[in-house]
């Protein structure tokens, strides 16, 4: 099971690395906001590799879901200005 959050982490890392790169060459904002939902996706599954794998006595399940949340609210809000 460690090695699926390993995975879990670098995949999302790498999305979050070429998609603010992808911004910061053709300027759209879509793919900044994509870029920052992905970054906090990256935290939170690094906060679940940390909470379940290697700190089990700790609890970071409201931080996990947190991230996730705002990471989520951020796509939301870059969908929703970017229709307009």
């Amino acid at each position: 099971m460690p090695a699926l959050h390993v995975l879990t982490c670098l995949t999302t890392l790498l999305c979050t690395i070429l998609l603010l790169r992808a911004f910061a060459r053709v300027r759209r904002r879509l793919l900044l906001w994509s870029g920052l939902c992905f970054a906090g996706l990256t935290v939170s599954s690094l906060l679940a590799l940390i909470d379940l794998q290697l700190l089990p006595q700790v609890d970071l399940f409201t931080y996990r879901l947190l991230s996730t949340a705002i990471s989520m609210a951020l796509l939301l809000y870059g969908l929703i200005w970017e229709s307009q």
